[in-house]
């Protein structure tokens, strides 16, 4: 059988390296199956680079606090059930369409040109987002290099702290009794008279521990709100740039520099997880935090809310970076008959799995610090920021030699953003290939570092004063009910429009032909499950949509304005270019409809060796006239 296939492997792989010129694309080589865009080197660089770009941040600070907050470990029950039904088959759709096709998040609707304007959606959102994703990462390398001190600079009340920070909670009056009596009395008189504050009646002066001024007086010298830019702050500056430079390093040559940089950025955050799993384990009070993680008893009931379901499958959505065009991305540069379906189901689990693993790193240490701090574990768990910047850096001041416990979660916390921010940035580089394949030949690393450069400057209003206001602006509308949007109508496109029994078919043609059971379940929620749970999460989004608050701070009314303007202009497109698409065709309004709802001439398999019989009529790419192929403001194939 090795023998049979031999020969029209070879004969797939020359033919279209004699059909091209002598200009070389720098992340193709003389192996590559698709010697135009470019192949993988090997499997490992794929599967690394979409586990690096599905387990981010989020999975250190947010899962961990969903289970905690949604019933301990009887969340889990909800969230494996919502990767089964919702995350794993749009993951795998995404795969086998990019593999499939060989094409970018934009170009792929060639599969149904009336959608195309879903995939410029998930380009301009991945953008947005790229652009205060690095800012995150800017955070972290700011807190690493302040890490390189004898003593953490958020350890204590120093001289830039106000006369409310305090490392311990100070006590301001309680009920005592004196003679028979129940008083209430200041904390002074009840020291000064050797009394005992009565359980339950204690009240705390408003105070703030050190690591909370540090984070909004230092680190981010944040201003009262929006509508207070205030000035570049430098240092931040300068993290975001070097962010930059690295991203810009790693992905020079694209996919062959960026795939061997993530087996570093990818499996190092598990090594460091596992020694701060360790050294938790081994601490006072771990055993507290990890039973508010998971619950000593978990509260079942908590499964009866709507609440804790539509966190789990909103968590899932998110953490596998569906509908972002990533995906699709990463997938085009696969060998057109890679096993898509076994890769699909390795990075879901392994990304659920590193979720539940850093939950048990994070709640140990924030244990201890509740234990040292005699407070409850659920006064030190926040979400987000606080978790990463304000409460667990407080955790780790506590520990001995803490300056490299702050060092390796704060390096853990970089290669997480790293490595989503490698592949977000490669979504962008693909999709302008596809738009411009001779440029992307000639000026790969041009196009690449000039990129960086545009996002670096369009990211220095998120570290202004102002900056941490910025990037929750864009988070909360960008990163919101967008994605929703161009999942649902992706699902719907492909299954009801395109067809799904005809999607298999395509997916047959590169994995090899399955049985009917095989196929069931994928049927089930490609038809029916999962475009009702987005739909539902779609739906549960818009209302319950609240206004965007950092902490107690409110949003000015233009600032609401602005991220309805954001999120707006991603998704105008969708229509707009449907319009486009129309306009064009030919025909009634009907036929035009119709037509627009067919696939492309030029759509399927890459290399013609892969076409076979279904594909035979294709178009090829490279004869199409000039005029046929996209400019940027249409993106018409």
């Amino acid at each position: 059988m090795g023998m049979l296939n031999l020969p029209g492997f070879l004969s797939c792989g020359k033919k279209k390296d004699f059909s091209l010129t002598n200009e070389k694309d720098a992340q193709s080589s003389s192996s590559d199956e698709n010697s135009e865009r470019g192949n993988w080197s090997n499997k490992a660089d794929y599967l690394l680079s979409m586990v690096g770009y599905a387990v981010g941040l989020g999975n250190v600070w947010r899962f961990p606090y969903l289970t905690y907050q949604n019933g301990g470990g009887a969340f889990l029950i909800p969230y494996t059930l919502m990767l089964a039904l919702a995350g794993l088959p749009l993951f795998f759709m995404e795969c086998s369409l990019g593999q499939f096709a060989s094409l970018g998040p934009v170009s792929i609707w060639r599969v149904l040109p009336l959608f195309q304007g879903v995939g410029i959606t998930m380009v301009i959102i991945s953008t947005f987002v790229t652009i205060y994703y690095n800012v995150i990462i800017a955070y972290a390398l700011y807190y690493l290099f302040a890490s390189f001190q004898k003593v953490l600079p958020w350890s204590d009340c120093f001289s830039w702290a106000d006369e409310f920070c305090s490392k311990t909670r100070l006590v301001n009056d309680c009920n005592a009794t004196l003679h028979g009596e129940i008083i209430h009395a200041n904390y002074t008189f009840i020291t000064n008279n050797n009394l005992t504050c009565i359980n339950g009646t204690i009240n705390y002066k408003p105070v703030q521990f050190p690591s909370e001024q540090y984070w909004n007086k230092v680190a981010l010298q944040r201003s009262s709100g929006l509508d207070e830019t205030g000035r570049i702050v430098w240092y931040l500056a300068l993290c975001l740039l070097l962010s930059w430079i690295i991203v810009g390093a790693a992905l020079f040559k694209g996919i062959k520099s960026s795939g061997k940089v993530v087996y570093f950025t990818a499996l190092f955050p598990y090594v460091i997880l596992l020694i701060l799993l360790v050294r938790g384990a081994t601490l006072e009070g771990a055993l507290d935090g990890i039973e508010y993680y998971i619950g000593r008893q978990s509260n079942i009931t908590k499964l009866m809310e709507a609440e804790v379901w539509k966190d789990a499958a909103t968590q899932i959505f998110y953490s596998l970076s569906v509908a972002w065009g990533g995906l699709v991305a990463l997938s085009s540069y696969n060998k057109f008959h890679n096993n898509c379906y076994s890769d699909a189901i390795i990075v879901c689990v392994t990304n659920c799995v590193t979720s539940i693993f850093a939950g048990f790193a994070i709640f140990s240490i924030l244990g201890h610090m509740a234990f040292l701090s005699e407070r409850p574990v659920s006064e030190v768990v926040d979400s987000g920021f606080e978790l990463a910047f304000v409460a667990y850096p407080e955790a780790l001041s506590k520990l001995p030699v803490s300056p490299l416990w702050s060092f390796l979660f704060f390096f853990m916390l970089l290669l997480l953003g790293l490595d989503s921010q490698f592949a977000t940035i490669e979504t962008l580089t693909t999709t302008i290939q596809d738009v411009s394949p001779r440029v992307m030949r000639k000026l790969r690393i041009p196009v690449t570092l000039g990129l960086c450069i545009l996002l670096f400057f369009l990211g220095l209003i998120c570290v202004t004063q102002a900056g941490i206001y910025w990037v929750n602006l864009i988070d909360h509308f960008c990163a919101g009910w967008g994605i929703l949007i161009a999942a649902v109508l992706e699902i719907i496109g492909i299954v009801y429009i395109y067809g799904g029994n005809r999607f298999i078919e395509d997916i047959e043609m590169m994995i090899g032909k399955k049985s009917r059971l095989f196929w069931l379940w994928w049927r089930m929620c490609w038809f029916f499950i999962t475009p009702v749970l987005l739909m539902a999460i779609l739906v549960w989004s818009l209302i319950t949509f609240s206004s965007p608050t950092y902490g107690s701070v409110l949003y000015p009314a233009w600032g609401t304005a602005v991220g309805w303007c954001m999120i707006i202009f991603c998704v105008i497109w969708i229509p707009i270019v449907a319009i486009v698409k129309i306009v064009k065709a030919e025909g009634n309004l009907v036929q035009r409809i119709v037509s627009c709802c067919r696939p492309a001439a030029n759509w399927g398999p890459y290399l013609e060796c892969h076409r076979g019989e279904r594909y035979s009529h294709i178009v090829d790419p490279k004869k199409i006239k000039e005029h046929e192929i996209p400019t940027v403001s249409a993106f018409v194939y």
